[in-house]
């Protein structure tokens, strides 16, 4: 495993278009779940420690910025993983961006407030609410396990895996989360239907939606 990681950072890898298209599905799939975690045990925390809220739209623990920003991120820093300080500053910074960015569209066009750091701990560095210090550094640090681990392990199923096995996990499971995400932002909308942060509250789950 040491001597494929050192490959890993020495040799670029060329992947044809639909093993790096199932290599995308799993960052997402994987990050967004990731995203999922981080923010229910963060607002476990934001809230005393007395109540564990679900976070996000979804009916699975996903949440797509993440998948977004990993996306992006991993586009964008790959080519640089032998720096990983370049990576993390790079990171912050797109991070940062992207938040901001997503949580003014949202308020300002969609009449939602994704969150808040006015209101949350740790909220040292916020501007407007949208942006924090805290925020951003753990991004840069995420991108960090993003590019040398979640990527690393992506690229070790790609590679290891029978071909049509790792296209049909990959892409079934990126599938499956978009299919859900899709069915709440949209559909559930225009045809009436019950959301997941509805169904949840309704069984007594403590939801946060954005």
């Amino acid at each position: 495993m040491k001597q494929y990681f050192k490959n890993y950072l020495n040799t670029d890898q060329h992947f044809d278009k639909p093993i790096f298209i199932g290599i995308i599905c799993l960052i997402i799939v994987i990050s967004g779940i990731f995203g999922w975690l981080y923010e229910f045990i963060f607002y476990f925390f934001n809230s005393g420690m007395k109540q564990f809220y679900f976070r996000g739209g979804n009916f699975l623990p996903w949440i797509n910025i993440y998948a977004i920003g990993a996306v992006v991120i991993f586009l964008t820093t790959y080519k640089k993983r032998k720096h990983p300080l370049y990576i993390f500053i790079i990171s912050m910074i797109i991070s940062g961006i992207l938040e901001y960015i997503g949580g003014y569209y949202m308020e300002h066009f969609n009449d939602v407030r994704c969150w808040d750091y006015d209101k949350e701990i740790l909220n040292f560095g916020n501007i407007n609410g949208y942006v924090c210090l805290r925020s951003v550094l753990i991004f840069g640090i995420s991108s960090l396990l993003l590019i040398y681990l979640i990527v690393p392990i992506c690229f070790y199923l790609a590679t290891h895996l029978n071909r049509k096995t790792f296209l049909i996990i990959s892409y079934t499971l990126c599938f499956i989360f978009l299919a859900d995400e899709l069915y709440n932002l949209i559909f559930a909308k225009i045809l009436n239907l019950p959301r997941a942060s509805s169904i949840y509250k309704k069984i007594g789950l403590k939801y946060l939606y954005f």
